[in-house]
């Protein structure tokens, strides 16, 4: 099985290394594993997140494309929907089918073996704009949100100049 996600993966990461105008970029943390990328994201425009440069790995689990791979922040991040060790909770990267313990998030929102890596990025180009505060994954953050607006946006401006400062 192994060998069908290699494949699969060698031909994702070769479509989007050819697109410049995704606002990512994606490559192999190691070139001997096409299971794990890097993925560097521009934050998107009209956000808080705009200016910012943010690192993320992707680990691909051996079974991909039937179950979604796994994604995290490298650098700090204040969102409701990236937990504070900097995993990314969408419902995209939720394996197929449906969970009991969230019956709000209907089973065509989780991971599809049709969707691709450029789905998953662009989810999350998205979620950075718009939080998802119905199911938080920093219960923190989303708090801060709700109730401090102004402090939610001074926390994450600082991350973007961090972002860029290196």
């Amino acid at each position: 099985m192994g060998s069908v996600a290699r494949e699969l993966l060698k031909r994702q990461l070769l479509e989007l290394t050819r697109d410049d105008s995704s606002g990512f970029s994606v490559g192999l943390e190691d070139d001997s594993n096409w299971f794990k990328w890097k993925v560097c994201f521009e934050g998107p425009p009209d956000t808080l997140y705009e200016g910012g440069i943010f690192n993320a790995t992707l680990t691909f689990p051996e079974d991909f494309p039937n179950n979604p791979p796994e994604m995290k922040f490298d650098c700090e991040m204040w969102h409701p929907n990236i937990y504070p060790d900097g995993r990314v909770c969408i419902s995209i990267l939720h394996p197929p089918g449906t969970d009991a313990l969230n019956p709000d998030e209907k089973p065509e929102e989780r991971w599809r073996p049709i969707l691709g890596v450029e789905s998953i990025l662009v989810s999350v180009i998205s979620m950075l704009g718009e939080p998802n505060l119905s199911s938080p994954a920093n219960i923190d953050a989303a708090v801060n949100m709700k109730q401090d607006m102004a402090d939610y946006k001074r926390k994450v401006r600082a991350l973007v100049r961090k972002s860029v400062e290196g």
